[in-house]
């Protein structure tokens, strides 16, 4: 049973659901980003998904658009990004996703790109810009080597879309609450339980809810409807305003604060 699955499983058999924490890997650089893995499975994150960055990322707000940068600007590569996580899984069992686009893991190679990453530990991948009716150049390798992909569903989704998730995907759905880029919100979408709803019943996997979600209140809503969690804008806008120690204690404390939300 590979990492995720054993975790949604142990989740599921415990009544809770699952936090999924994002965050830029490399920003501000790698050194940082290791420490922070350990610090997110210690605070009650489930899943980590980290950010490969990219000079267009087009899905994403100004918050992880400019920690894109601040992660470039630091060299940061999709290789130091595959050494991390194996130098990670010498102390760390989270299950770690690799989330970005397209461009980088297709100059890296789709096939050397799913080996390298089974080979460091990583656990996932979700391309943003990839649809799953033309993933089969990266989703067959992905088998060979048990890595699971991921693909995101939106409010536009149709059943043809839904239907092709469904048959392509792995490991869980990456289900975006709100149409537009990333970055929080003030409210949870008024029509989210009849959407999440909808896809519940075309789905067998487990489906995590996210873009816009900041506050405890916001992850207890959308908790009840859904498998779990995803925050990524909320806790990357801390990298940006925080450094050093007390990066790492407002971090901590917000993680927990979330898991305690939909415990």
């Amino acid at each position: 049973m590979s990492r995720l699955a054993a975790r949604f499983a142990a989740l599921h058999t415990d009544g809770s659901k699952a936090l999924v924490t994002f965050i830029t890997a490399g920003d501000p650089d790698l050194a940082v980003t290791e420490e922070m893995i350990q610090l997110l499975e210690h605070s009650g994150a489930d899943v980590i998904e980290l950010g490969v960055p990219f000079s267009d990322p087009m899905a994403d707000g100004p918050t992880i658009q400019r920690s894109s940068e601040r992660a470039l600007n630091a060299g940061t590569t999709l290789h130091g990004i595959l050494e991390l996580v194996k130098r990670v899984r010498t102390r760390c069992e989270i299950p770690i996703i690799l989330m970005g686009y397209l461009n980088p893991v297709h100059a890296y190679g789709f096939d050397r790109f799913c080996r390298d990453a089974s080979d460091a530990g990583v656990d996932g991948i979700l391309l943003v810009d990839m649809p799953p009716e033309e993933s089969s150049e990266l989703t067959v390798p992905a088998r060979l080597y048990g890595i699971d992909v991921i693909f995101l569903l939106t409010p536009t989704s149709d059943s043809e879309r839904i239907a092709a998730v469904e048959s392509h995907g792995s490991g869980f759905v990456y289900y975006v609450t709100v149409t537009g880029v990333t970055g929080t919100r003030t409210s949870v979408s008024t029509s989210l339980a009849q959407e999440l709803a909808r896809v519940n019943q075309a789905i067998s996997l487990p489906v995590m809810a996210g873009f816009g979600i900041s506050t405890p209140e916001q992850a207890a809503e959308v908790g009840k409807l859904a498998d779990g969690i995803v925050v990524g804008s909320a806790i990357v806008k801390l990298f940006e305003q925080l450094s050093g120690e007390e990066l790492k204690q407002k971090v901590g404390s917000y993680v927990a604060g979330l898991k305690q939300a939909i415990a």
